[in-house]
């Protein structure tokens, strides 16, 4: 016989001959000679020295073990003391019971949704990772939740976490804020053929996020292409001239008549501008002939209105100074004033009067 001894927080197996005899615990043992004694700590798992199965015929050694047995397409998840520690993949385990708390969460992987009482903080811990897929939706989207490429449920903003397996998980996301689609230098033609090129803008949200994208294909190029054919079927029931006076009114026929089209790809149309109508070279220097032209006869007729007040203002004077005679010798004065001015110097002599001379010698200098 020889004496063994088993301390605090450790158990030991005795083997005879290789076969499993019993175990003991704290303490001092005696066993025979050809025993061996394997000792183990009580805060460590359990490795079995020999198939588990066999040891677990022992009813006592039996009760000292938590036994786990993780099947294919499963996890378990075992804490001590509150906190993870281990993720266990497809086996069989055994852990001490007594100086550790365990707990064990048995997650299966075959489906994606989590539904074990596993807190939101763990499902980012890095033993977890590798086995969660996580999709976040932003604050402003929306998503359609896709498994195996069938439309499940809408999503709206947050942290999704699902097991990973080979179930296909996709999403499907839409911007739900306000959203603005820019229709630049689109070439049209007027009723009488005038080529001019129009540059616009429409306002617009997502309403319907499963009509927008699982029964139409890209909604924002449908919308931009229904936009494109309103404008072509308003601008060409006018003339240049006609729309040219109505452009303003261009952004609200627009808009009344895309209101239906957008409702069905899922979008509601807040609102369209015109930022531009721009006339095409050639005929952009024809309107800028007819401008000069317009403005040419405004011209003319403002320097025949004043030329016609002036002659009317002369006549007028004429008639005062033909009736009164000191008007008349005051308009002489201003006459030879003027005059005076562009002459170097004048001699006059005589009894004649002085503007009678003048004027004589001005006849005959002429």
């Amino acid at each position: 016989m020889k004496r063994v001894r088993i301390n605090a927080g450790k158990v030991g197996l005795v083997f005879k001959n290789g076969d499993y005899q019993n175990v003991i615990t704290q303490g001092t043992h005696w066993v025979g000679l050809r025993n061996m004694v394997m000792v183990y700590d009580l805060t460590k798992a359990f490795v079995a020295p020999i198939a588990l199965e066999i040891l677990l015929q022992d009813q006592g050694l039996e009760a000292m073990l938590h036994v786990i047995e993780v099947k294919d397409a499963e996890l378990a998840l075992v804490s001590e003391n509150g906190t993870l520690k281990k993720v266990l993949a497809a086996g069989k385990y055994a852990f001490w019971k007594g100086l550790i708390n365990y707990e064990f969460v048995m997650a299966d992987l075959s489906k994606i949704y989590i539904t074990e009482p596993i807190g939101k903080m763990l499902l980012g811990h890095p033993l977890l990772r590798p086995y969660i897929r996580v999709l976040e939706i932003l604050a402003y989207e929306k998503a359609l939740l896709l498994v195996e490429d069938t439309f499940v449920k809408v999503l709206d903003s947050g942290v999704y976490h699902f097991w990973k397996n080979d179930t296909s998980v996709k999403i499907a996301r839409a911007d739900m804020r306000q959203l603005q689609l820019e229709i630049a230098g689109q070439e049209l033609l007027t009723k009488d053929k005038a080529a001019i090129r129009i540059n616009c803008y429409t306002r617009y949200k997502i309403v319907a996020i499963e009509k927008a994208l699982l029964e139409n294909k890209d909604y924002e190029k449908q919308l931009y292409v229904a936009i494109q054919l309103v404008l072509r079927a308003y601008i060409g029931t006018y003339t240049l001239d006609e729309l040219l006076e109505r452009k303003e009114r261009i952004a609200d026929a627009v808009f009344s008549e895309i209101k239906t089209t957008a409702a069905d790809l899922g979008v509601q149309v807040l609102n369209c501008g015109i930022r531009d109508v721009i006339l095409t070279g050639e005929m952009k220097a024809i309107m800028n002939q007819v401008l000069v032209a317009q403005k040419q006869a405004q011209a003319n007729t403002i320097t025949r209105r004043e030329e016609t007040a002036s002659t009317r203002s002369l006549l007028n004077t004429a008639k005062l100074m033909e009736e009164n005679e000191m008007l008349f010798k005051l308009k002489e004065m201003e006459y030879v004033e003027k005059i005076a001015e562009k002459i170097g110097e004048i001699t006059v002599s005589g009894n004649g009067g002085m503007v009678k001379q003048l004027k004589e010698i001005f006849a005959v200098n002429k």
